[in-house]
């Protein structure tokens, strides 16, 4: 049985965790093995914040990890902006500041914080990235507050763009999925490395389905939703704001 909600991981266990996998994060090209897909979702995300958003003058990435989110905005769009990098994990952080600083003149800015508490000023945002954090969010009040807040920290026009891990709404397709993951997981490495991934999917992870974060975004004010990419229990999706 998969572990409940109240018995996942805490905030403090997950950023003990993330603070100890820094390199692991810290790689453009392949972004993270076990995330099928990442270097596409990653180009995906960033190609279409710049498609869709004008001006971009300053980026909030939830869920930093040692930045390639950011940089690969910035290498998208051509110009430089203001950045805050909010993450659990102060390595991290200090990592993706350094890696940003390389590529990205404007204001960075290290913010550490779980995102639904952060004290950020709403309407200060064009573009908001979210790249494998927010299955960390738990019941569906959880889900709700942190989809609204992202909503409201984001200017008028702005745009956020998510990719993450994400479940299915029939048990079938599901199962389904998930065996085609495991397989991956199995091919990349071992068996014994695909039951690690697991492991700690099951302890720490509490992903809701592509179709219910893209009604989500609809419910809290997007004007505009579009699913980018989804391939096997992997999603890259995001949302635009009213002007």
């Amino acid at each position: 049985m998969p572990t409940p909600l109240t018995h996942k991981s805490s905030v403090d266990a997950i950023r003990a965790r993330f603070d100890h996998d820094v390199e692991r994060f810290s790689n453009l090209d392949t972004g993270q093995s076990a995330t099928i897909d990442a270097p596409l979702a990653m180009a995906l995300i960033t190609e279409a914040a710049v498609a869709s958003t004008t001006p971009i003058r300053r980026v909030l990435d939830i869920g930093c990890g040692a930045g390639n989110n950011t940089i690969r905005l910035r290498e998208v769009l051509g110009t430089n902006f203001a950045a805050d990098l909010l993450d659990l994990s102060v390595p991290m952080l200090v990592r993706a500041k350094q890696r940003v600083a390389t590529v990205n003149a404007g204001v960075i800015q290290m913010i550490q914080a779980d995102f639904r508490d952060a004290n950020l000023k709403a309407g200060s945002y064009d573009v908001i990235l979210a790249a494998a954090v927010l299955h960390h969010l738990r019941d569906e009040a959880d889900w709700e507050q942190a989809f609204q807040k992202i909503y409201d920290l984001l200017t008028p026009g702005g745009s956020v763009w998510i990719t993450d891990l994400v479940s299915h709404e029939t048990e079938a397709v599901h199962a389904m999925l998930w065996n085609r993951y495991g397989a991956y997981l199995t091919d990349l490495q071992d068996e014994a490395y695909r039951d690690r991934v697991f492991a700690y999917i099951d302890q720490e992870d509490s992903p809701r389905p592509v179709t219910y974060q893209l009604d989500l975004l609809r419910r809290v004010g997007f004007a505009h939703v579009e699913l980018l990419h989804k391939n096997s229990c992997f999603a890259a999706f995001g949302a635009v704001k009213g002007t």
